[in-house]
């Protein structure tokens, strides 16, 4: 009984006329026969063949040795341009112009080539590997000339090499060793890339970017990943065979970096090298091996590819015909000579209708005279040695793709397999086996099999343009920074309809325009006492301030400061302030003023809708504050009460103030042409002496974009900080340019370079991924022109990211765009305020001053620089003078309640 797997090697004649023979070559070839069970087996082995290469710890003992591609990336179908390529892998090589059509873009098939091949002398095989490089190099500009391609422009090269490499990057590779009859001097253990380049200088006249080298089987899954995205494994099966996948880069120990993936050359053909397949070998495999020109290596291959299928099935035949078990025990001098039957012969016998016939005739030419029953044999031995070959193929595919499956987690898994090769392309049969026994393999798997329709060149110049992509993703990065003059017009045009819509608008509107109720800047008679209170970020500052008549010492500060812990920012509104009622009290004490009733100034940082001076109600919460049960509600009352609870001490709160209106008051005190207020920190702000209600307005400008009137600047790194911010889609702009925002955006961009794997060699620590931990003030300190690009590795490493020069270069040049944006931004904003005054008054032409505080103004090496640049350019017609507060909003509440005093007094 032959059982239901025999059946299927049954070639369609002999299944109707069964022979003697057919059944001895059964016996005789039963180790070749191979079920499900023993491929499960094979494929299990080879799992751990892979696990072990990928391990630093075990990969230099390993067979397999799943070498690093630096591929990180199929192509996403942005790709474009012009690439040249060398397609070397044989006893000719090809030299190519690749054109990625940029007006049809990559999935519409926009792709030209234009080839040329040619020989490589037989003495170069052995000879020295300069020598057969410069052959390359000469043959390259050969093409250039004979293609009227420009040598004075600068090519992108794709170096396409079929033999083992060890790649340290993208474009360099060291040989491992040669095989394929390559015996060339002096290459082995060298870069590759390098000796190419020298070869290239050394002919002279050209202008070439090595960009890539790669491997045939890699670029086989790039070329069949051009048109299909699910395109994750790339598969030879010709002289040679070899496979390729997309791994996960954490699993990759000999490559730094744990997110994205990267493709792994298996370099399967060495499967078995360490005997993980004896008990599989059969008596034929073992000659084929012993007669080969690198015994004991490339044992998986040498079951399986073109270059041995032939000679496999000869040494079966000529034993079974010494056996006495064909042509009646007659042996020709052809059959006893290696090489004499080809894998070519092997698919011309196993062809549907013309296989006997065939096989006849091969054996004819080997001066043999067979009967019909050895043609049926002969087919038979054929069917079960190529047969074999795409079972030992499917059960290493089926280990790679459950390896795919496991590493992603999924239950099925859907995945396109890039396929080239001759016994692939030429043999019959062959595909069709292959693709059933892994489908039966690996039921779960939606398995799809796509033939390199452009070989392995087309995948080199893919590569290629991916790794260009790649390079120009980091100037697209930081481009999408980048506000030209006529985007900066357009945010100060939106900034002044939004100050407009505000002051008309009596419902919501982005920019709430709020009365702050100050009608008056200081005039320098203001005298007396005041406390000074300031609520504005994670701190709360309470201040003594002294103005007195005396010009010499016109006023006295005493100030302290005291933390606002997470949990009362986040708390209820009565633990809120209730701790500032006990901050005020202790600093009370420490003055020893708490008898005195004195008059307050509340310095409160965010925006309230405020009736009169000393009432304010909170509009909306910002920078990381949600206390509940306070918006809606007047902030003086919840302070008066807070204090009345305690029951400690009195206080006259005579003035709620604005930190932005506090700081241009204290500014005021210093220069009366102060009518703007800025404030450049944590949060931003603007408030102005407004003509048309006859007083100092708040603008609260950072809700500018509320209402999506930024979306066109807005880039996904700052949709994404926006998303996990405490106030989703409020305050954009203050996101866009505010020291509370600046270091997360900073830290998207590099969480996103370092996944492309352009930055800290793809590896992204915990640190990286930790929300807030790249604070703005890394900004100001990477950015200092005074920081050697040594210092700021030295701030990545206290930030757990071990940099090199070219990282800290990135690093540098992505804060300068986040931080540049920010001061133009507010430069645009600024302009369109001094505008709309000089415009209120009628004024061709304006001076004033804008009092500033906050540390990203102060603090930042060029913040102030760009801002002012940025305000001029944009606003020719007025001259601005930025003058910092030295005392900031606390002196300017307590001025406030001052002039506010000195009017009632009136």
């Amino acid at each position: 009984m032959m059982g239901n797997a025999a059946h299927l090697f049954l070639p369609l004649f002999a299944r109707f006329s069964l022979s003697p023979h057919f059944f001895q070559v059964d016996r005789f070839l039963h180790a070749m026969r191979l079920h499900d069970d023993q491929l499960n087996d094979i494929s299990a082995r080879f799992q751990a063949e892979m696990k072990k290469g990928l391990s630093a710890e075990s990969n230099a003992a390993a067979a397999v040795k799943m070498l690093p591609t630096h591929v990180r990336s199929t192509p996403d179908g942005s790709e474009k341009g012009q690439f040249m390529a060398l397609d070397f892998g044989g006893s000719k090589f090809k030299v190519l112009q690749v054109k990625v059509r940029e007006g049809m873009g990559i999935r519409k098939g926009g792709v030209e080539m234009d080839e040329k091949t040619y020989r490589i002398p037989k003495e170069l095989l052995t000879g020295r590997g300069t020598e057969l490089l410069d052959h390359v190099a000469e043959s390259l500009k050969d093409f250039l000339h004979e293609r009227n391609i420009s040598l004075e422009k600068k090519h992108p090269l794709a170096f396409t090499f079929s033999f083992p490499c060890e790649q340290t990057a993208l474009n360099r590779g060291l040989l491992l060793s040669w095989s394929k009859n390559f015996r060339a001097r002096g290459l082995q253990g060298k870069d590759v890339v390098q000796v190419l380049r020298d070869s290239i200088d050394r002919t002279g006249g050209m202008d070439m970017e090595v960009l890539a080298m790669v491997n045939d089987t890699v670029a086989t899954m790039m070329t069949c990943g051009f048109d299909d995205q699910y395109c994750q494994a790339g598969l030879i099966i010709g002289t040679g065979t070899n496979a390729c996948y997309m791994e996960e880069l954490r699993h990759v120990d000999l490559v730094e970096g744990d997110e994205g993936r990267m493709c792994v050359n298996t370099e399967w053909g060495a499967f078995g090298d360490d005997g993980a397949l004896d008990d599989f070998i059969t008596e034929f495999d073992r000659d084929v091996d012993a007669a080969s020109n690198n015994p004991g290596k490339q044992i998986f291959e040498k079951m399986i590819s073109g270059m041995y299928l032939g000679e496999l099935v000869r040494l079966v035949v000529l034993k079974m015909a010494k056996v006495g078990k064909l042509f009646d025990g007659r042996v020709s001098d052809a059959l006893r000579t290696k090489g004499k039957i080809t894998t070519a012969h092997v698919a011309a016998m196993e062809e549907y209708k013309n296989g006997l016939k065939n096989t006849r005739t091969i054996l004819e030419e080997l001066d043999l005279s067979p009967s019909d029953d050895d043609c049926i044999a002969v087919q038979h031995i054929s069917t079960i040695v190529s047969f074999r070959s795409s079972n030992l193929v499917a059960a290493g595919l089926a280990a790679i793709l459950t390896r795919i499956k496991h590493n992603r987690n999924r239950r099925a898994l859907r995945i396109t397999v890039g396929v080239d090769g001759t016994v692939y392309k030429t043999h019959p049969q062959y595909p069709k086996r292959l693709h059933k026994v892994v489908r039966r393999l690996l039921p779960d798997c939606h398995v799809r099999f796509a033939l390199s329709d452009s070989g392995s060149s087309k995948g080199a110049a893919l590569v290629t343009a991916v790794a260009q992509r790649l390079a120009s993703r980091k100037r697209q990065t930081l481009s999408s920074f980048k506000l030209s003059q006529e985007q900066l017009q357009l945010v100060k045009a939106r900034m002044r309809a939004g100050l407009e819509a505000g002051l008309k608008s009596k419902g919501p509107s982005a920019i709430k325009m709020l009365p702050s109720f100050v009608y008056h800047t200081p005039d320098g008679t203001e005298n007396g006492k005041y406390l000074a209170l300031d609520l504005g970020g994670t701190n709360f500052r309470a201040m003594l301030v002294n103005f007195k008549k005396s010009l010499q010492q016109n006023v006295r500060l005493y100030h302290k400061i005291y933390t606002i812990p997470l949990e009362i920012m986040q708390g209820t509104g009565e633990e809120l302030f209730d701790h500032l009622a006990q901050c005020i009290g202790d600093f009370l004490d420490y003055m020893g003023m708490k008898n005195a009733r004195l008059p307050a100034g509340f310095t409160f940082s965010f925006p309230c809708e405020q009736t009169a001076i000393d009432t304010g109600t909170l509009v909306s919460w910002t920078k990381g504050f949600k206390a509940t049960n306070c918006e809606g509600h007047d902030v003086v009352s919840m302070l008066r009460e807070a204090i009345k609870r305690r029951n400690e001490f009195e206080l006259d709160i005579a003035a709620v103030v604005n930190d932005t209106v506090g700081t241009m008051m204290s500014c005021a005190y210093e220069d009366p042409q102060c009518e703007i207020g800025l404030i450049a920190g944590t949060g931003t702000n603007v408030c102005y002496m407004e003509e048309m209600l006859k007083m100092c307005v708040n603008t609260e400008w950072g809700g500018l974009g509320d209402d999506g009137s930024l979306d066109d600047i807005i880039t996904p790194y700052d949709t994404e900080v926006d998303q996990n911010s405490v106030n989703p889609g409020k305050q954009r702009f203050e996101k866009l340019t505010s020291g509370m925002y600046l270091g997360e955006i900073v830290r998207q961009v590099l969480l996103d370079l370092t996944r492309g794997g352009l930055l800290f060699r793809g590896h992204v620590t915990e640190t990286l991924k930790t929300p807030g931990i790249f604070q703005t003030k890394y900004l100001s300190q990477i950015e200092s022109d005074r920081l050697a690009l040594l210092q700021v590795r030295s701030i990545l490493q206290q930030l757990g990211l071990n940099s090199n020069c070219d990282d800290s270069i990135i690093v540098k040049e992505v804060c300068g765009a986040v931080s540049r944006r920010a001061a133009q931004l507010c430069g645009a904003g600024m302009a369109a305020v001094v505008d709309k005054i000089r415009e209120n008054r009628g004024l061709d032409h304006l001076n004033i001053t804008v009092g500033v505080d906050g540390a990203l103004y102060k603090l930042h090496p060029h913040f102030s620089g760009v801002l002012q640049k940025t305000t001029k350019a944009l606003a020719p017609r007025c001259d601005v003078t930025f003058l910092p507060s030295e005392e900031g909003s606390g002196k300017g509440a307590a001025l406030i309640t001052a002039v506010a005093r000195k009017k009632k007094e009136i």
